[in-house]
């Protein structure tokens, strides 16, 4: 039985098996209607979220399984004190897999611990996000042909950035990649996602603080909200919230092929009059979230791809 935990779970090999397949999916969603008949994710979210919950819920849906869950900590038994650990151990006894989000870092790790049925982290803190970094994953592929020797800018919350954090770790496993951190000082990128990550691979970064100077060297532009959930003082929040704002004026000074990503809900670091620019790629990520959802569950499920007749090489 394998879980998703943290992006690196999976290999490269096995990262291009997940998006070949979900890619499939995106082909012909109809062959993958019955492939979980009679099979039922729980989503365990203990704090807020639509996409991330929506889109989970939609794949086990159009695999043909079922769902069960809570949309907040409220309304389940961690309320009365009941832990993490024993949660999993009950959801184990009623689903076949289970997607969880908690805002504390390693509490869907501490899950997986317990757990009889695979769990996939669906975001815990500041810390991972490994199936929106599938996303991006696939939604720059598909975008560029290749998820190597790009030069790549994230821009915005670089600190509490979650997703930030995640893309950055599968995409130093590429050669030739080089990284543009674009962030005011009290939102710059942790200092151990560069001593941990970027220096063992030798990948080249760079921290920079405007967005204009180095929107023409970009490749791909991941741009991020400011979390105003992640902050404990509401005067950085408003101070630090619109230093970013893409708008068409900015994007005209990039690369006519350079995707725009954004994990997404946006506030408006991001104008809406860029959303009509083709190069906007925000919104195909969120349907990228269905297949790539998807996939996982198949591959977690340890059960058959009806195109290629065979298992994918997780379980």
């Amino acid at each position: 039985m394998r879980h998703l935990i943290d992006s690196l779970d999976l290999s490269v090999a096995e990262t291009q098996e997940i998006l070949d397949l979900a890619d499939r999916i995106a082909a012909d969603s109809a062959a993958y209607a019955h492939c979980a008949d009679g099979k039922i994710l729980a989503t365990l979210f203990y704090e807020p979220s639509t996409r991330t919950r929506l889109s989970f819920e939609t794949a086990m849906l159009n695999l043909g399984g079922r769902t069960l869950g809570f949309a907040g900590a409220e309304q389940c038994s961690a309320t009365k004190g009941e832990t993490v650990a024993d949660t999993a151990r009950v959801v184990s006894c009623y689903a076949d897999i289970i997607a969880m989000r908690h805002p504390k870092e390693g509490a869907p790790l501490r899950a997986s611990m317990y757990s009889r049925i695979p769990v996939i982290n669906a975001g815990d803190g500041g810390h991972n996000h490994p199936t929106q970094t599938m996303i991006d994953l696939l939604t720059i592929r598909q975008r560029k042909g290749h998820l190597d020797h790009l030069k790549i800018g994230f821009c915005g919350d670089l600190k509490f950035g979650r997703t930030v954090h995640s893309l950055v770790n599968s995409l130093v496993r590429y050669p030739g990649n080089e990284f543009y951190f674009i962030s005011p000082e009290e939102l710059k990128v942790p200092e151990y996602l560069i001593e941990d990550t970027l220096k063992p691979a030798k990948a080249p970064y760079h921290e920079v603080s405007s967005l204009e100077e180095t929107l023409p060297e970009l490749d791909v532009l991941y741009m991020t909200r400011v979390q105003k959930e992640r902050f404990f003082n509401e005067e950085d929040y408003i101070r630090l919230k619109d230093i970013y704002i893409l708008d068409q004026e900015k994007l005209n000074l990039a690369k006519a092929d350079m995707p725009v990503l954004h994990p997404l809900p946006r506030v408006d670091e991001i104008a809406p009059e860029v959303d009509a620019d083709p190069r906007a790629a925000y919104f195909q990520q969120v349907l990228n979230g269905k297949f790539i959802r998807m996939a996982l569950i198949l591959s977690l499920l340890d059960l058959t791809d009806p195109v290629t007749g065979k298992k994918v090489f997780l379980c």
